[in-house]
């Protein structure tokens, strides 16, 4: 079990298929983890087009995961999961939750890294790479792209195992796949 890196970090552009793979990678951990297994969810259903993304990722799923909804106090729901093996997706939408709400980004990126830390279970925490595109235009755009910069390089600093997708298939950034 010692083998089983307890923080996956996973990060890739839109449709890359990084949830598929950090789905793949609760669901084939060794004994004594089984199903069910906790699917964080960051979205918010804002519109018709969210609620049909988020409806086929849980058809997608199955009934081999429990769904916590977790728009913004990701920290708390963690701190549910002590037993069972747990994926977040995303990071990217929590932390735009995090800024349309105005809220405190280090402090919150501080909550989340308390609570991986105190995380007994395996973890993975999907989240996009926004840093190879253009420079936004816009003020907020460019605030967004420099903490979701941020926030990916605290993850990948503190994760076991990071993981780059790119049209579905996983490359090792570090530690093995």
């Amino acid at each position: 079990m010692s083998s089983v890196p307890k923080l996956t970090f996973v990060i890739g552009g839109a449709r890359s298929g990084k949830s598929r793979y950090g789905e793949s990678v609760i669901a084939t951990l060794p004994p004594p983890w089984r199903p069910p297994w906790v699917y964080v969810a960051t979205a918010e259903t804002l519109d018709a087009e969210m609620a049909e993304r988020i409806a086929a990722h849980r058809a997608r799923r199955g009934p081999q995961w429990r769904t916590i909804e977790a728009p913004r106090d990701l920290a708390a729901a963690l701190s549910e999961c002590e037993t069972t093996p747990v994926l977040v997706d995303c990071l990217t939408l929590w932390l735009s939750n995090h800024m349309l709400a105005d809220a405190d980004i280090e402090l919150e990126m501080a909550r989340l890294e308390d609570a991986l830390t105190a995380a007994r279970t395996p973890m993975v925490l999907i989240a996009n790479e926004v840093g190879s595109g253009i420079v936004p235009d816009h003020p907020l755009g460019r605030k967004f792209r420099d903490l979701q910069g941020v926030l990916n390089q605290r993850m990948a600093a503190r994760a076991d195992r990071v993981v780059l997708v790119v049209a579905g298939l996983p490359l090792a950034l570090k530690g093995s796949l």
